[in-house]
């Protein structure tokens, strides 16, 4: 019997989305310090069956924790032991900037969905670097050859004109490439204004190029590298890109970003109406995320890494990315509704569909 629904409905629920958040994620990095994740770790450690090699880096499980849950890079260790196999840091700019005014994070119950408007509120690159540098070496002993992968995703700082964006990006290179094991520029939330003007490949070459290069040169080793795109990007618009990572020979793509579109919502529309502006993540997002996936899987070649993500749920979910295409699967907005054993129970279905023959690979 799963009692996180009810924990959800009697304590989450009736309280403010963002308080939630800080309460949940509070409560999980307490538990580390009180020595209670290490139980998590026992209980929750991937399958050895579900080990992978990705860009180069081993990852003890295909499923991951999508950037947003921690912006800070605050509670990695605690967040590993749940089970995830690799953490999303992010997204961090060059400076620290507190995000928009709140209230700015909604739930859609109904629909297992979250609109955002957070503003990547952080703490900024500088402050960020050696939490991620200290949070590498306790991965580094807590778990040794086989440890949860840190990826950090940077992006652009709110009062920085879009014509230095570059430059921007470069602040946040310098600091945070040496910790990463990958990194990735995000051109697609919706809530930094103009940001996804630099989806346009004429935006994208020159901003990819400098941080690739950059990101190793600090780092003094090749750091993989992707982009994190928008769902609401045309078909064409997505084959571009894919056209230019393979140019730039970028190590992946992260897809898909949160949606601004409001299709095929079970909520009262005048509640979303009166939410207003934001990022739609969660389940309703599941569809769109899928074909994504399947376009840029048609468009890359084989070697080139495609992390999907959006609208997943369920161990299923997961294996149907797998199968089509994905080599890595996140998940974000579904942890919140799930609770601290989420991964726990994706990686358990995983484990038990490959000790049943199933596939996790592209089946095209």
């Amino acid at each position: 019997m799963r009692i996180y629904p009810t924990i959800f409905r009697v304590l989450f629920s009736g309280m403010d989305p963002e308080k939630a958040h800080h309460f949940a994620f509070n409560a999980i990095r307490l538990s580390e310090k009180v020595g209670l994740s290490s139980v998590a770790r026992m209980i929750c450690s991937p399958d050895s069956s579900l080990r992978r090699t990705v860009m180069g880096i081993d990852f003890p499980s295909p499923f991951g924790l999508a950037a947003g849950f921690d912006k800070e890079g605050a509670g990695i260790g605690s967040l590993a032991d749940l089970g995830f196999g690799h953490v999303e840091v992010g997204t961090i700019t060059g400076a620290a900037q507190p995000g928009n005014e709140q209230p700015r994070l909604f739930r859609l119950i109904e629909d297992k969905a979250v609109i955002n408007r957070m503003g990547f509120n952080n703490d900024g690159a500088h402050a960020v670097a050696p939490r991620t540098r200290a949070a590498r070496m306790l991965l580094n002993r807590r778990f040794g050859a086989h440890r949860p992968v840190i990826g950090i995703n940077i992006g652009k700082t709110k009062v920085v004109e879009l014509e230095d964006a570059v430059e921007d990006y470069l602040v946040s290179t310098r600091e945070l490439a040496p910790h990463a094991d990958y990194l990735v520029v995000n051109v697609s939330s919706p809530n930094t204004p103009g940001l996804r003007l630099l989806q346009s490949v004429e935006s994208l070459r020159p901003l990819l190029s400098a941080v690739g290069a950059e990101a190793d040169r600090v780092a003094g080793r090749h750091i993989p590298l992707l982009v994190k795109i928008a769902p609401d990007l045309t078909d064409e618009d997505i084959a571009d890109v894919a056209t230019l990572a393979q140019e730039l020979k970028l190590d992946g793509i992260i897809a898909t970003n949160t949606t601004i579109s409001r299709d095929g919502l079970t909520s009262d529309a005048f509640k979303v109406a009166e939410i207003g502006a934001g990022g739609l993540s969660g389940a309703p997002l599941k569809e769109r995320s899928l074909e994504v996936l399947k376009v840029l899987r048609a468009k890359v070649h084989a070697s080139m890494a495609i992390i999907s993500v959006g609208g997943v749920t369920t161990g299923e979910d997961v294996i149907e990315r797998l199968q089509a295409g994905a080599d890595l699967v996140q998940g974000y907005t579904a942890f919140l509704y799930e609770g601290p054993l989420w991964a726990r129970g994706i990686n358990k279905t995983l484990a038990k569909a490959v000790a049943n023959g199933v596939s996790l690979r592209n089946q095209a």
